[in-house]
């Protein structure tokens, strides 16, 4: 029987390896590189390629004059929020949560104020105001003065340049997490091109995390205009140069933060991850994640529960001990047992109801819901029960600490 490679073998041979490795051959410059487009890494890369156009990452900038059934959203139905048709829009921005829609005057582009919810198939006001997002002190009210240049392209393409508003290409492509790609077309070597598993741990992570994160450039206003991504930043270099991640307030609820530090909000799995044992111990985002694309559900490297029983097992260093069934105190075939049910709630808000995981990987207990108002995921899924309901149960099971589930 064909078995896939241990995960976990394959994490400590990156985590051994990354210390010697480091950053490509220091004789050859990376800084003169320039940028060649995703298309030229496909004659020699063709199966990464052909995986990774069928990505989200691919497809976060669509244009639906090519493709009309991009959109999404129902414009045949009458709706106050929607002032717009199918025909002024010039591009799509997402697909799974949410999706925005682009309009173009002169060389800058708008989102309209009205936003597709995708989950519950409404459409929702787009208008981030002041206090729900910190760069609105710093723009017009009308959204249709807020260009997407700096609040948004950079992440949603490769190689913006803030002077002349154009990108290499539209959507994340090889060389947004790759950088410049010349050099390496020219002369296929390791030396000639960043690769993330090459990086140290934190490097490596950096690459997601700009913009996989909330934060604010250090150096802002640029030319007059507040930006919302690390402008200047390329692959390889410490993200720290260029941006700061934005902080909790400990104890207290924030737009960003839940008062335990955990995210509040979307594209926060930077914020959430830095903070976990994950990173401390040096595992990376790519140590669960294959952005080139794989078959499972966010681009996960193995289904399910296989993604973390192959690090975490009563074999294992990391445990837990005992079955899955043990630890769980569930059925081990039913959502109770997913790893993600507990350890990755659903506690950061994307668009109206929908919420996407934490990534810090911690138990929120029922105590913190009484504390914080976190919500937990025991009362989350049993929503008939209380949370003194949920911690009387907890004490019953094996190996749970008091101590933990009462913090």
């Amino acid at each position: 029987m064909h078995r896939r490679p241990s995960l976990a073998l394959a994490l400590c041979t990156v985590v051994l390896s990354t210390a010697c490795l480091g950053r490509p051959d220091a004789e050859i410059d990376l800084s003169e590189a320039t940028y060649a487009g995703s298309d030229s890494c496909q004659t020699c890369h063709a199966d990464i390629h052909d995986r990774w156009q069928d990505t989200l990452m691919a497809k976060v900038i669509q244009d639906p004059r090519e493709q009309p059934e991009v959109i999404l959203g129902d414009f045949a139905t009458n709706d106050p929020l929607v002032t717009f048709t199918p025909e002024d829009v010039v591009f799509t921005y997402g697909s799974k949560w949410k999706q925005r829609y682009y309009t173009q005057v002169g060389d800058d582009y708008f989102v309209f104020p009205a936003q597709w919810d995708v989950q519950n198939r409404q459409w929702r006001r787009y208008n981030p105001q002041p206090g729900r997002e910190w760069w609105a002190d710093h723009y017009p009210a009308d959204q249709m003065q807020r260009p997407t240049g700096p609040l948004c392209d950079g992440c949603h393409s490769v190689n913006y340049d803030i002077t002349t508003k154009t990108p290499t290409e539209w959507n994340v492509g090889c060389e947004a997490c790759h950088g410049p790609g010349s050099l390496h077309n020219a002369a296929q070597t390791a030396a000639t091109i960043i690769n993330p598993a090459r990086l140290d741990p934190v490097r490596a992570d950096d690459i997601c995390i700009q913009c996989h994160s909330q934060g604010r450039p250090l150096e802002n206003p640029i030319n007059g205009q507040y930006y919302d991504w690390p402008v200047g930043y390329r692959p390889g270099d410490r993200l720290s140069d260029y941006w700061e991640l934005e902080g909790p307030e400990l104890g207290e609820e924030t737009v960003t933060h839940w008062p335990d530090g955990s995210a509040h909000k979307n594209r926060m799995q930077g914020n959430d991850f830095i903070q976990s044992q994950m990173s401390v111990k040096g595992v990376t985002c790519y140590g669960c994640h294959d952005v080139h694309g794989t078959e499972h559900n966010a681009d996960l490297i193995a289904p399910g529960n296989d993604v973390c029983l192959d690090c975490h097992g009563p074999q294992l260093q990391a445990g837990p001990r005992g079955s899955v069934a043990y630890h769980t105190q569930h059925d081990p075939e039913g959502e109770g047992s997913a790893c993600v049910a507990c350890h990755m709630p659903g506690i950061a808000e994307t668009v109206g109801n929908i919420n996407v995981r934490s990534h810090t990987f911690k138990f929120v207990s029922p105590a913190q819901t009484d504390r914080y108002g976190i919500p937990n995921p025991c009362t989350t899924c049993h929503d008939e029960e209380t949370t003194a309901w949920a911690l009387e149960a907890l004490e019953t099971w094996p190996s749970v600490s008091p101590w933990r589930m009462s913090q």
